[in-house]
């Protein structure tokens, strides 16, 4: 049991890893919203933002010159990091 929360976990940090870099992508490149590069964020969206925006609503984006930064997938990466630490023990 203990095997199947960690494994459940870590694939939850690749999808956020995946998230995070898909996100960074469309930002900056130039994709059609018919792409499916857009339909995949969109899955990884729906999976990601529940566990993230309760992170978003207390820790505010940091202000790196004219940019925010999204610091939410950091911190859900140490606690789950932290949660797999105490399960495994």
């Amino acid at each position: 049991m203990v095997r199947l929360i960690v494994d459940v976990l870590q694939l939850f940090i690749f999808v956020l890893i995946a998230y995070s870099i898909l996100s960074w992508y469309l930002a900056y490149a130039r994709v059609s919203y018919d792409s499916p590069a857009f339909k995949v964020n969109r899955v990884l969206s729906a999976i990601c933002d529940p566990v993230l925006n309760p992170i978003r609503r207390i820790v505010p984006p940091a202000r790196i010159g004219g940019v925010g930064l999204d610091l939410s997938v950091l911190i859900l990466f140490v606690l789950i990091e932290v949660i797999i630490s105490v399960v495994v023990g």
